[in-house]
């Protein structure tokens, strides 16, 4: 209660309005539900991982019996409003509001699920011994690279690239679909309105189909 009497979950955690704050984020796959040749989708089923500070979530556990952390409503908390641009049925944010883990250093942990649907373009010219290459692009629906700068959970300082960008620890095997990689990369766009960058990160997972499926 004492963390959030005051609090004001419309405003940017920062100390300064002109402050860039940092969100990371990263996919974990647990099921590739669907791939529609006739319409060009890609359904999945994720948890859409999402980490970053906020100066006035912090307390010293001392002065609460050692707690360090909390898990608090999402809706009382400043979101990041990081959405799928490339959604395919009009849905671009995460479809349950889990609660947030809060650490006593003012770090957030946010992993809500999501059922995406998002578009892929799809070359069926090999089937059944076809390779696929699906993304998914996400990005901060409001705010530009200014105000947050959007990074890989696993990206380092000197590369945009992340060789393995979703997590697959908890993937549920596909009858149809072997999944060979999930490379992810965060891009930079400028446009000719304005001076501010706009950030966003791509997950590409390339498929390739599971011949016996078809053959047997």
């Amino acid at each position: 209660d004492d963390l959030l009497s005051n609090y004001n979950r419309l405003i940017r955690p920062v100390g300064n309005n002109s402050d860039r704050l940092t969100v990371k984020m990263g996919l974990r796959l647990s099921q590739l539900i669907d791939v529609n040749l006739k319409n060009q989708i890609m359904t999945t089923n994720v948890w859409v991982e999402q980490e970053w500070n906020d100066y006035k979530l912090k307390w010293n556990p001392d002065d609460y019996g050692g707690v360090d952390t909390l898990h608090v409503p999402s809706e009382h908390i400043w979101l990041p409003d990081i959405v799928l641009y490339n959604n395919a049925d009009g849905n671009y944010e995460v479809t349950i509001m889990t609660k947030a883990i809060l650490h006593h250093t003012g770090k957030v942990v946010w992993k809500p699920p999501a059922i995406y649907k998002s578009f892929c373009e799809i070359d069926v010219e090999y089937f059944p011994f076809d390779e696929q290459t699906c993304f998914m692009k996400f990005g901060s629906w409001t705010y530009d690279g200014y105000l947050i700068d959007l990074r890989h959970l696993q990206q380092t300082p000197d590369s945009d690239n992340i060789d393995v960008g979703i997590d697959l620890q908890d993937y549920y095997i596909s009858v149809e679909w072997d999944i060979m990689r999930v490379p992810a990369v965060r891009n930079e766009k400028f446009y000719s309105c304005c001076e501010e960058p706009y950030p966003d990160i791509i997950f590409n997972i390339t498929l390739r189909r599971k011949t016996l499926f078809y053959t047997v």
